[in-house]
């Protein structure tokens, strides 16, 4: 069974454990971009990272792009937001109904 990682500074993330999602803090990048290797390696489908975090290993991430799972999806932190979250969904939704809903067309 497929399961879901939440990535990012303890602050951010510490919130999904009460909804029973597996929450992985990381404090620096190094261990950010081995965590994520760790996570892409088993069997979670979907790893959730905050946006600062996914700036600061954006080349890991970017290995995953073209893969089918797992989907790694930036959110927004409690700290630095940098619109990556928002852009991405951005994306998504054109990509799923062809056109931009948001109206920044």
């Amino acid at each position: 069974m497929y399961k879901i990682a939440i990535l990012g500074d303890r602050d951010s993330i510490y919130g999904f454990a009460t909804l029973g999602m597996e929450t992985f803090p990381v404090d620096d990048i190094e261990s950010g971009e081995r965590t994520l290797k760790t996570l892409a390696a088993k069997d979670y489908a979907i790893i959730y990272i905050t946006e600062d975090l996914m700036a600061k290993i954006s080349d890991e991430v970017a290995k995953y792009n073209d893969q089918r799972l797992p989907a790694i999806i930036p959110i927004p932190g409690v700290a630095e937001r940098n619109g990556a979250a928002m852009e991405n969904l951005q994306k998504l939704v054109i990509q799923a109904v062809g056109s931009d809903i948001f109206g920044n067309d």
